[in-house]
């Protein structure tokens, strides 16, 4: 088991879709658990629930059997910390994708970010 809880979800949910499981199981840890209500939302996965110590993430599909998630990727890590600020808030495949970020406020989405006009660290990118 990875010490980067995060790095661990978004690489589980990668290799998972790289062989088409219907669902992938991951350790649960609160801030995974605020990524994957952020990839619900946005229609990224299919839902998750919790069971025992572990998150069961149902992984989406579109009608000829791709995965909805094109790309996952880590953008900070805990060797190299990403911060941006309001005016620098990545946008991710034009619009298409979505980038996550832990604010003073939360995590949440760069768009919701830019809104509310507050920055913070970049913690992965999904589209």
């Amino acid at each position: 088991m990875s010490t980067d809880l995060i790095s661990d979800l978004l690489t589980r949910i990668r290799n998972a879709l790289l062989v088409r499981h219907s669902d992938v199981k991951i350790r649960c840890f609160r801030v995974g658990g605020m990524i994957l209500d952020i990839l619900k939302i946005h229609g990224f996965i299919i839902d998750y629930y919790r069971e025992n110590d572990d998150f069961i993430i149902k992984l989406k599909y579109d009608p000829f059997g791709l995965p909805v998630i094109e790309g996952i990727n880590r953008v900070s890590k805990p060797g190299l910390r990403v911060y941006v600020n309001k005016n620098n808030i990545p946008s991710i495949q034009g619009g298409l994708g979505v980038a996550i970020i832990s604010t003073s406020r939360g995590l949440m989405t760069g768009n919701s970010a830019k809104k509310q006009g507050i920055g913070g660290e970049v913690i992965c990118r999904v589209w």
